[in-house]
């Protein structure tokens, strides 16, 4: 800004320097800077608050995350993968689920829903109101731990749900387990985000 110089004609007296139009311009500018500065950082910082509000309100209300425990849905999913659940109480058969049981989340697939006949054959071949299941996701077939009796009639509210892996899974073929009702039902498996060389969508 402007500096005061000393009048040599009368020492007591100063000149008052007025500033150039150019230097007022590069004053001026710099404070805008200044100001833009702020401004960037409050827009930065009120995006990263809404982003962490928003990934926490998904992650609570939308979906959750589960560690597959045991081998009862290879090849699909294999032990210690991380597995990403949409909750939802809408299925269809073909869907892997995960639904409550003993105060735990356990994961299988869809088989039937309410109303649907289910018949199994002794070597594990399934048929769904009279026609045969196509399960290309189920590498070896097996009557597995069965103590129903075939052809099984799915009750209201309730969908029928197997284990890939069919002679070691535990599921809606031993009558301790059964079906699943609607209200034990935690979602469906969407994603797996562990291990990174298996990462991606459910399939």
């Amino acid at each position: 800004m402007g500096k005061d110089k000393l009048d040599h004609n009368h020492p007591d007296k100063k000149i008052l320097e007025i500033p150039s139009i150019e230097s007022l311009r590069e004053e001026l500018a710099r404070e805008e800077s200044r100001c833009d500065f702020r401004k960037t950082l409050w827009n930065i910082a009120v995006v990263l608050i809404a982003s962490a509000a928003i990934t926490a309100l998904i992650a609570t209300r939308l979906f959750m995350l589960v560690r597959i425990n045991g081998n009862s849905m290879e090849p699909a999913m294999e032990e210690g993968e991380i597995i990403v659940i949409r909750q939802t109480k809408e299925t269809a058969p073909g869907d892997m689920i995960g639904f409550y049981y003993g105060g735990r989340i356990f994961l299988k697939r869809v088989i039937g829903s309410e109303g649907d006949w289910i018949d199994i054959d002794q070597d594990g071949n399934i048929s769904v109101n009279g026609e045969i299941l196509e399960e290309p996701y189920a590498v070896e077939k097996s009557l597995g731990k069965c103590d129903l009796e075939f052809p099984y009639e799915v009750p209201e509210e309730r969908v029928f749900v197997l284990g890939d892996n069919r002679s070691v899974s535990i599921d809606s073929r031993v009558r301790s387990v059964g079906c699943v009702e609607r209200d034990q039902i935690a979602g469906k498996a969407v994603f797996r985000v562990w291990p990174a060389e298996r990462i991606g969508r459910m399939r």
